[in-house]
């Protein structure tokens, strides 16, 4: 691949059926978590996910998935929930499963777009590389807004097994 990778965008739920809330009774798995804004939050977040992931048979894919769901979830509480109204800190992680994908998600209170800075091979920084990291694991990430306020961090995985 040459040049920048393609930047992540707002994105209309109706352009991707695997962020639209889906209906009982379908054939789709989900499952939802709200964690502290604390080591023991993002412990738990990891510990979630590798379980559902687990649950559905995609342990194979749990190392990738626990580290993007760290990432995004590091980035909410670093960047969204500081600017939070009071009251407002909650940051819930989501996870959706359909026939060829997993989606990871992070919802937080606040309305900043994520800031996407692309690194190099020499780029030695100790903050600011992690949507770097998710995406390079993930086949697509974005945001959505959430009217009145906040926002969904999502980054969709392949669920197919690794060659």
């Amino acid at each position: 691949m040459t040049g920048p990778p393609p930047r992540p965008r707002p994105v209309d739920l109706g352009e991707h059926p695997a962020l639209r809330p889906t209906p009982l009774g379908e054939a789709t798995d989900s499952a939802a978590l709200r964690i502290r804004c604390s080591g023991e939050g993002f412990a738990l977040a990891r510990t979630f996910t590798r379980d559902t992931l687990r649950c559905w048979s995609l342990d194979h894919h749990s190392d990738d998935a626990v580290l993007v769901i760290t990432e995004l979830a590091a980035n909410a509480v670093a960047h969204a929930v500081p600017r939070a109204p009071a009251g407002e800190t909650e940051v819930w992680l989501g996870l959706l499963l359909d026939p060829a994908h997993v989606v990871l998600s992070v919802s937080d209170p606040g309305d900043n777009v994520p800031e996407f800075t692309g690194a190099d091979a020499t780029d030695l920084r100790e903050h600011g590389r992690g949507l770097c990291i998710v995406d390079a694991l993930a086949e697509e990430w974005g945001w959505t807004l959430k009217p009145p306020a906040g926002k969904t961090v999502w980054a969709r995985l392949s669920t197919c097994p690794p060659p």
